[in-house]
Formats: C-alpha cells, structure tokens, sequence
C-alpha cells in the first residue's frame, strides 16, 4: 500500500480513457491527478503503451518536477503538469492529447472561434491558442517553459483558468485540465469535438459569424453558475 494510491488509481482510469475516446493513437498523451494536502501527482510513465498500465505503474511526482515515487521514468510532459500545478492551485488533474482536430488548430496557430451552442456550453469564448515558443525557451528547459507559454497566453487574453479550461499550445497540441483528472479528460474529448465541428463550420461556410452573445450567455448559464437548470 502506498500513501498515494488513490491519485494512481484516479491517474490510471484517466489515462486509459484517452484511447478509449480517440484521442491518443500510440503512446501519445498523457494525464495527470493531484494530491493537493500532499503537494504530489501521479502521471503516466513515458512511453509507456495504454494496454501496459496498471495504477503501480503511475509514477508520483512533485510540484517541482521530481519523482517521489516509482520505479519507471514519468511523462516527457511531466515538469509543464509541474508548473501548472504549482502556479495554478484550484486544477486537480491535466490531459495532454495530440487528438487530431485540436492539434491541427494548434499546428495551425489559431483560436478556435466560438460558432455554436455546443462551445458556449463550454466556453464563453474562442478557445485560446497560445503563440509558439520563442528560440530561446526552446533551446532551454523546453517542458518547463511549455508551462509558462500557457500561463502567459492565459495573461495576455485576460483569461481565468478556472473559467477556460482549455489550450492549443500552438505548433504543438492542445492542453486541458480541471477539478480532477476525470474532468480534464472530459475537457480533452469536449475540445476534440468541438474543434472538429469548427473546421466543418469553416468548410461549409467560410464566412460563418461568430455565435451571437445571447446564445452564448442562455448556453454557458444554464449549464454553470447559480441559475444553471441542466441536469438533475
């Protein structure tokens, strides 16, 4: 038995989620579930293929990149989970895919517009996608700069991290995250579907407008906040 086995547990049901919704092909991706009290998470080991997990197998790691716990090597990602855990302290869990509709946007180097009702059951606004990474963050500690890539683009655009919860690191891949690792997978799926249906808005109508502001606000509120009416 191990202190932490319940964010190995909660690690390893996240992660095996991301094939089972199509959003990793091979050992891409990867999720993270953290112990607040404890200052730790537990990530997937790198390269590591889905149909070998087991919850030992989740390496536990600190909020400064090290591992505490575990025989294998944590995810190439692990030091950016490091840094938003550290400077954002109300996410309990991060995705990392390279799903296909959401990195083509990232690799695109572009917001994803705020077409229909499905994104503003989400989000009250384009989904952001952050600049690449300058020369001088790439040659250095390039994890832990990806880190701070998304928290400056979260500055920049004025944007809450508890609000948004969701990026496209541009040039690379999109980033999700939440109250527990089960919701930012849940994030993960709700991004690849939605940046699917943009595109095809895109190709139907290259001159679709943006989704008008009283859908958006009918659409986000009744789902989130103190009004909210869906579900039971």
């Amino acid at each position: 038995m191990s202190r932490y086995d319940h964010i190995k547990e909660a690690a390893y049901e996240a992660n095996i989620q991301l094939p089972k919704l199509g959003l990793v092909l091979f050992t891409f991706g990867n999720v993270s579930a953290a112990d607040r009290a404890e200052g730790v998470f537990a990530i997937k080991p790198s390269g590591l293929p889905y149909e070998d997990l087991s919850p030992e197998k989740m390496v536990i790691v600190d909020f400064d990149g090290y591992a505490v716990e575990g025989s294998l090597r944590p995810s190439s990602d692990t030091k950016t989970h490091a840094v938003l855990y550290k400077h954002w302290e109300d996410i309990g869990g991060i995705a990392h895919t390279h799903s296909t509709y959401a990195t083509a946007w990232a690799q695109s180097q572009r917001d994803i517009p705020i077409f229909g009702t499905t994104h503003a059951d989400h989000n009250t606004v384009d989904i952001p996608c952050a600049p690449p990474m300058d020369d001088k963050m790439i040659e250095g500690d390039y994890e832990y700069e990806t880190g701070f890539q998304i928290m400056n683009c979260f500055k920049e655009k004025g944007l809450d991290y508890r609000e948004v919860e969701m990026i496209l690191v541009g040039n690379h891949a999109p980033f999700t995250w939440g109250k527990s690792a089960e919701k930012a997978v849940y994030n993960s799926a709700v991004l690849e579907t939605v940046a699917q249906m943009a595109l095809l808005t895109e190709k139907v109508n290259p001159s679709a407008p943006r989704l008008k502001d009283a859908l958006i606000k009918k659409h986000f509120e009744r789902k989130h906040g103190p009004n909210s009416y869906y579900g039971q």
